[in-house]
């Protein structure tokens, strides 16, 4: 396993992370707890430090599971987030910070993860959704630095609105952000534009989340693919999203002379390939994707040939229609 730097922390995260999201067995269907504690325990014997979760993952179960993996959670870097209190995710133009994120639920988000993960200091804790309409909001600044003044945190962090990484420049402008989580995937590629080199300047931490574009770069998700009812990945492949989502993957592979099974590491190496990504953090929940996902970080970067055929597979989607 090969280390980096996350941005100006400090920080030295392994380069492939662990996506805490489906442990929590909310709205992944098929977890179970003692197959989650074996893969985090795992995580760690084969080189992973970094652990990315979340108070929102099963209402602070996948923060209890890495709690108790980790019995000294010193050990382990932990990254966590604060939901919005509106539970509207992603935040919506015109919202109000203290609608959102309003001092009091903030500060007692913090203690509530604090308490699960048995700690006295968050090291990373972001805010689970984001508008650039709140970076100059007078009341979400005081919460920021009153946080910050409380040793409660250490570094704080935007999870960015999905497919949004725009949207995110006006707060990281106030220097008050240290790291942000954003979606970045081989069909997703619009971080590169504009925020990833605000964060390389800046030396801001990048977390990439969705490198398997939530399964479709895993060639596993197939026209005739079902999902169990109650899957959130009903919802995000409908329609004819998963006939279109396999059209592009055979695209990927015939141009990159690989096969569908090499599909999942050539997508992470993808990832590590940017120099702006500080650690990439598929989700996992298995032994075995822990070991499929960490021997990624010893294959190196992608030669700029094939990166810049890779280049030429962004998909431009619209999620959130206005």
């Amino acid at each position: 396993m090969n280390y980096r730097k996350l941005g100006r922390t400090g920080l030295n995260v392994s380069e492939i992370g662990f996506g805490a999201w489906g442990i929590g067995a909310a709205q992944w269907i098929g977890a179970e707890d003692e197959t989650s504690l074996r893969a985090l325990r795992h995580a760690r014997d084969v080189g992973i430090n970094f652990f990315d979760t979340a108070l929102a993952y099963g209402a602070g179960h996948s923060e209890k599971l890495i709690a108790q993996a980790f019995q000294n959670t010193a050990e382990v870097i932990i990254a966590t987030k604060i939901p919005p209190k509106n539970s509207v995710w992603p935040a919506r133009k015109g919202s109000r910070p203290r609608d959102v994120f309003p001092k009091a639920y903030v500060f007692s988000c913090v203690e509530e993860s604090l308490r699960n993960l048995r700690r006295e200091q968050l090291q990373l804790e972001q805010f689970h959704v984001w508008t650039d309409e709140w970076a100059d909001d007078p009341e979400w600044l005081d919460t920021v630095h009153e946080l910050k003044r409380s040793g409660k945190v250490q570094f704080l962090g935007i999870s960015i609105n999905d497919h949004q990484p725009s949207n995110s420049l006006k707060a990281l402008e106030t220097g008050l952000i240290d790291v942000v989580q954003v979606i970045f995937n081989l069909f997703d590629q619009s971080p590169t534009d504009k925020l990833f080199p605000f964060c390389r300047e800046h030396q801001i931490g990048v977390i990439a989340r969705v490198p398997f574009d939530e399964g479709s770069l895993t060639g596993r998700v197939r026209p005739d693919t079902k999902f169990p009812p109650g899957d959130f990945r009903n919802e995000y492949f409908k329609g004819d999203r998963k006939q279109e989502v396999w059209g592009r993957v055979q695209q990927v592979v015939n141009d990159t002379d690989t096969s569908v099974e090499q599909l999942p590491e050539l997508a992470l190496r993808f990832c590590l390939s940017d120099a702006a990504v500080a650690t990439v953090i598929p989700g996992m929940r298995t032994v075995k994707h822990v070991d499929a996902n960490a021997r990624v970080s010893d294959a190196g970067t992608l030669a700029p040939a094939l990166m810049d055929r890779l280049k030429r597979h962004r998909w431009v989607r619209n999620f959130y229609p206005e």
